[in-house]
Formats: C-alpha cells, sequence, structure tokens
C-alpha cells in the first residue's frame, strides 16, 4: 500500500525537473577549493552513515559575506527519493551568485530509519554546512526548499531549530505541516498506515513524537519567511496543511505568502511550475538580502 501511495507521489513528483534539471557532476577534492573559480562537489560526506551525504555546488566569485546559500531537500514520502531529484542547472540560472547543497538523508525501510531519523539528518547538515562557510566561501545566509516530505523537514529545520540559525526563506512545494491532522484527516487511505510505519506509532499511541514532529508547532514571531505552494487538488497532501500553516504564520506575524494552483495536485504542471518560478524568485530578491 505505501508503495503504491509513492509510486503515485513520484509520478507527479517528477515534473519538479521543470524547476531543477540533473547536471553532470565531477567530484573534485575539496582542498583544491578557490573562491574565484566556480566548483561541484559530489557525495560529501556529513555523518557515517551512507546515506548521509550531499552534493555541493559554489558560484565563482563567492564570499562569506554575500553568497547565499540554497539547501535543497527531496521529497518521496521519507522512504524513497534521492538528492539528485534536485540539482541545479535551470535554477542558478535565476539565482546567479547562489550556492547550493541537495542532501540526501536516512529513508525509513522496513521499520529502520524511523521519525526522527530523518530530522535529524537535515540538522546535521545544516550544521556540517556551516562548519564550512570558510572553507567554502559562502555566507550565513540560508534558504531552505523542499518538496513534499522533503518540504515537511525544511519547515521543521527551520522553525524548530532557529537557535541553530533562522534561515532568510523557507520555501515548500506541498509539505506535510501537522502530522496528527495529517494520520486523522487523509486524503489518501494509504497515508496513515505509511506514517504508523514510519513513525512506529499511531497517534493514539504516541501523540508526542507526531506532535514534535509537525512543523506547525514551532512556528513563533521569530519564524522565517515562509513561501507555501500547493495545489488545491492535492490527494496525498491536502490544501488544508498549507491553510493551517498559513493561519498560524498569519497570527504570529511571520512574513510569509502562500500560493494556491487551483486544479493542481501532488505535483504541478508545466504552467504552474513556471509560476511558482516567478513567485520563488520574487520572494527571495524581497526577503534574502
Amino acid at each position: 500500500m505505501a508503495k503504491g501511495l509513492v509510486n503515485l507521489h513520484m509520478q507527479r513528483y517528477l515534473v519538479l525537473g521543470l524547476l531543477i534539471l540533473a547536471v553532470a557532476c565531477k567530484k573534485e577534492d575539496s582542498n583544491s577549493n578557490n573562491s574565484a573559480t566556480e566548483r561541484t562537489y559530489t557525495n560529501v560526506s556529513y555523518g557515517s552513515d551512507t546515506s548521509q551525504k550531499m552534493d555541493i555546488y559554489l558560484p565563482a566569485g563567492r564570499d562569506t559575506v554575500n553568497t547565499k546559500l540554497l539547501v535543497l531537500i527531496h521529497g518521496g514520502a521519507w522512504i524513497e527519493g534521492d538528492k539528485t531529484d534536485f540539482s541545479y542547472s535551470d535554477i542558478k540560472k535565476l539565482l546567479p551568485g547562489y550556492a547550493f547543497a541537495s542532501i540526501n538523508y536516512r529513508l525509513s525501510d522496513n521499520g529502520q530509519n524511523k521519525f526522527p531519523a530523518q530530522e535529524e539528518d537535515v540538522q546535521a547538515a545544516i550544521s556540517f554546512l556551516l562548519s564550512k562557510q570558510a572553507e567554502y566561501n559562502y555566507s550565513n545566509k540560508i534558504v531552505l526548499l523542499g518538496a513534499s516530505a522533503g518540504a515537511q523537514l525544511a519547515l521543521l529545520q527551520g522553525y524548530k531549530y532557529a537557535k541553530m540559525i533562522v534561515p532568510k526563506a523557507i520555501i515548500s512545494f506541498f509539505g506535510p505541516t501537522d502530522l496528527t491532522w495529517l494520520y486523522n484527516h487523509p486524503g489518501n487511505a494509504a497515508f496513515p498506515p505509511l506514517l504508523a510505519g514510519i513513525i512506529g506509532y499511531t497517534p493514539a499511541q504516541n501523540a508526542s513524537i507526531y506532535t514534535s514532529s509537525s512543523p506547525i508547532n514551532f512556528v513563533t514571531v521569530q519564524s522565517a519567511p515562509t513561501l507555501l505552494l500547493q495545489g488545491d487538488a492535492d490527494i496525498l497532501v491536502p490544501v488544508d496543511q498549507a491553510n493551517m500553516l498559513n493561519a498560524k504564520l498569519q497570527t504570529a506575524g511571520v512574513v510569509h505568502q502562500l500560493v494556491i494552483y487551483p486544479g493542481e495536485g501532488h505535483g504541478f504542471s508545466a504552467t504552474a511550475m513556471s509560476n511558482a518560478y516567478t513567485k520563488i524568485i520574487s520572494f527571495l530578491n524581497a526577503n534574502v538580502k
């Protein structure tokens, strides 16, 4: 059942390739880093597990004051997906001067790597990237962008771990925001058993893990500017999830924008994706200085 759900998810999710296309990466020795030249590093380890790797792109002419870093977190219902789902060849043209990091994290599989393993990996990846600022020559102006499960992780990192760093912006493509609500009000009947398998409990069995894994519970007045991109025909992550987070951000007075795409599901058409491009660039230009 879970695999069928993921197959549906991934079929729609592939349209994200219109946003960020694959790029051939050449592995280089990080010791040869030179800020005057463009660099790409693949499979950089940020932990001891084989899944804890990231790909990094560094623009030419970067520095630790002005160069912004966009961190990409892939989707796949926390059980599938890969950092290569997000690469940089198109989006770097729209965001010249940005550095990029696309991360892998441990996937939940057959009872292994249950929550909060994925949350912990994103936290470790951000910590690693912060520790590499001087070596790689980028600033602490970090933007988090995720799709679906990756958006849940981006939002959770940005809100819950603000003491580590408050991102300059968070971008969510149809990300889950309240896992308890999603379990109890699924758009797809396969979602509750999927969540229970990944988390190891139902909300009735362990309410606290659902609470601690839900970004909506960590919004404060200091939370990062947030852009929510959501289809109103999404049966995997219903539009209610975006609407609830939007209301919480509004109450807290957080800079935010909710863009709802009529008729779009879990994954966008070319037209919606083109519009999302525009919304992302405008939002970052306004909020990431």
